[in-house]
């Protein structure tokens, strides 16, 4: 049933849709502090361009951060736990983890001690991916599903504002007071996150006897003990209960829908991933100066992310999830095709300004309910290792496909380039059509567990 306008708008006033923003704050911040600013830093001090290469396999932590989710799905963490709950547990660890392998960065020399920065580098983006799983996790279970849409646009804001703040905040600090005191003062910016941590409430985690019989089915049929007695025999169930389970149990909720849904989640940010590969290069090559495309696109294309994720937010409200969905495909596919028209056009900082507002305005409201969307499918039994291996999912097949972006547009062109990146949006329409027909006739099981 949809929501008055008002009341769509009010979610934003709740206390958890609140806290979003400062998590999403503390998520964001170690990002950039891992790859491009820690690029900028390696090469100020002289570090070879092949090192600093190497360094980006840091960043791997991110992709495959759904093989430890499931340890964050079943194991506490000692005392923590016990005091904090389920997720702020993990949360905390994992931001004390971020802060105390920025100021091990700090105060490593690259020149003299690389392996040292790499080392602290790994820590901060192997923490980072553990505090993403557990947030993803504690947004999902903290507020129904109707306020996933509003709960992804404040997390969206806070880590943009992250993103500012450990780009060019650090760059500002390292100018004038150098790069040490610059990842100290991101290291002490992490108080942002622990403070909120500590701050709100662990959500209620509920199994229902659901879950229980579906894991002891998984058992019996792996012929595993349900009461096992040995180290080996406990292991085994661990591993069935942690990480053959959560497949089971979408499979088995979704029914027949659960391919295509799978389908959907591997297409839906392939036109919008693959676009953005070759969009600074568009810009540089059309002829826009440096300044004016951090102008429009950096700056102005900021807020209009921001407008565009709290809209979606408001529109998951009113409206419910699908038709958003549906809408934000459609979206991200045409404002493409708007990049076509600009690469026949003669410069035009105002065209230029017209067509960033509409890419980044479709590319937010196709973000949050996405998000929502995938927040959707999960189960709060598993919460932590279903969203984590969606995630993975969304993101795998854009970025495969991205790298072959350029080979496209030196064969054909940009206008041929951007008409490409629009029709591979096509799947995600059809997709999305299929899936509310269907679930129109067979709606999915709840997925609150």
């Amino acid at each position: 049933m949809s929501r008055s306008w008002l009341a769509a708008v009010s979610v934003y006033g709740r206390p958890r849709v609140v806290g979003m923003v400062f998590l999403g704050f503390s998520a964001g911040l170690p990002f950039l502090l891992v790859f491009s600013t820690l690029s900028a830093w390696l090469r100020d001090e002289g570090v070879t361009r092949t090192v600093i290469g190497f360094f980006s396999w840091v960043g791997i932590t991110y992709s495959i951060k759904f093989f430890w989710a499931p340890v964050i799905d079943r194991l506490p963490v000692p005392i923590l736990t016990r005091i904090l709950g389920k997720r702020r547990s993990w949360m905390l660890l994992g931001q004390l983890g971020i802060a105390a392998g920025l100021v091990g960065m700090a105060f490593s020399d690259p020149q003299t001690e690389i392996v040292q920065t790499a080392q602290f580098a790994l820590l901060v983006a192997f923490s980072s991916a553990t505090q993403d799983i557990t947030v993803d996790a504690y947004r999902i279970e903290a507020l129904d599903r109707q306020f996933q849409g509003a709960m992804a646009a404040t997390y969206v804001f806070g880590y943009r504002v992250a993103l500012l703040v450990a780009g060019a905040g650090s760059f500002y600090i390292a100018e004038y007071a150098g790069w040490q005191t610059a990842y100290l003062a991101m290291a002490g910016l992490m108080s942002i996150g622990i403070v909120t941590t500590l701050i709100v409430d662990e959500p209620v985690h509920k199994v229902s006897r659901t879950i229980a019989d579906l894991e002891s089915r998984v058992e019996h049929f792996a012929g595993i003990s349900s009461n096992p007695q040995g180290l080996f025999a406990r292991f085994l169930k661990g591993v069935s209960d942690a990480l053959i389970s959560p497949f089971v149990e979408f499979f088995t909720r979704n029914g027949r829908l659960a391919i295509a849904i799978l389908l959907l989640i591997a297409v839906y940010k392939l036109s919008d991933i693959t676009m953005g590969v070759m969009a600074n290069p568009f810009y540089l090559d059309i002829g826009f100066s440096k300044t004016e495309i951090a102008n429009v696109t950096k700056l102005f294309g900021f807020f209009m992310t921001i407008a565009g994720a709290a809209l979606g937010g408001v529109l998951v409200i009113r409206y419910g999830i699908m038709g958003p969905l549906l809408l934000g495909a459609v979206m991200v596919a045409s404002t493409n095709l708007l990049f076509a028209v600009l690469a026949m056009m003669e410069p035009s900082l105002a065209l230029l300004a017209a067509v960033v507002s509409a890419d980044n305005l479709s590319g937010g409201i196709a973000t949050s309910v996405f998000v929502a969307y995938l927040s959707s499918l999960t189960n709060t039994a598993y919460t932590a290792t279903q969203y984590a291996l969606f995630s993975s999912l969304m993101t795998l097949p854009a970025k495969l496909l991205g790298g072959m972006s350029g080979v496209i547009v030196d064969a054909q062109g940009y206008f041929a380039f951007f008409v490409y990146a629009a029709a591979i949006g096509l799947p995600a329409i059809v997709l999305v059509t299929v899936l509310i027909r269907l679930q129109a006739k067979e709606p999915a099981r709840s997925a609150t567990g």
